[in-house]
């Protein structure tokens, strides 16, 4: 974002790995012309921040998004946040949580091999947070469920995920909602959840 790098908080004295993101698509902006972005930081915690993006369509389309990033320093371990300035300033006395929530889909889930490209890693070295989505999305299509309807999407990540390692999608499909275990080797790495909003 933009905004870390311009106020200090960006690479490579700092770096912000996401811990866990929540989606929530109110109205899906498919007729809108122009939205406006508007985003804060919603919460801090000692190694940890919030951010809140809002996302407002000029016909109606309407997205809320939270999400948690660990606080990484120049050696890529968890470092303490310390006068965190505009962001605590904006954060007020919220509390951010890096807790994981989703539960893990059931084992006996359909499983299939995803394969990862080159352009999928990030300059830690890991899966970066957007292919993480290209399988959801692409698996959404084959659950059945309607991308056009207001939904809920959610993702926790677990353990980073490397470009060798050999990953499977193990999914399953339940009425109105589709869970995505990413695996590697029998671990869960990251989760994702998405579900009809009602």
């Amino acid at each position: 974002m933009d905004d870390v790098d311009q106020t200090g908080w960006g690479a490579p004295d700092h770096l912000w790995v996401l811990r866990h993101v929540r989606i929530e698509v109110v109205t899906p902006a498919i007729e809108d012309d122009h939205v406006q972005l508007t985003t804060w930081c919603s919460g801090t915690a000692a190694v940890a921040a919030g951010r809140r993006m809002s996302l407002s369509g000029d016909r109606g389309g309407r997205v809320e998004i939270e999400s948690a990033w660990i606080h990484l320093g120049p050696d890529a371990r968890p470092a303490r946040i310390v006068d965190f300035g505009l962001y605590a300033d904006a954060a007020g006395d919220r509390a951010a949580s890096t807790r994981l929530e989703l539960p893990v889909p059931r084992s006996d889930g359909t499983g299939a091999p995803w394969p990862l490209r080159v352009t999928d890693v990030d300059v830690l070295g890991h899966v970066n947070n957007a292919a993480y989505w290209h399988a959801v999305e692409q698996r959404l299509l084959a659950s059945g469920l309607d991308p056009l309807r207001p939904m809920r999407a959610r993702l926790d990540h677990r353990h980073a995920i490397d470009l060798q390692d050999d990953l499977e999608l193990v999914e399953v499909v339940e009425p109105g909602r589709l869970g995505i275990g990413f695996t590697v080797e029998g671990v869960v790495s990251a989760v994702a959840w998405v579900e009809e909003r009602s």
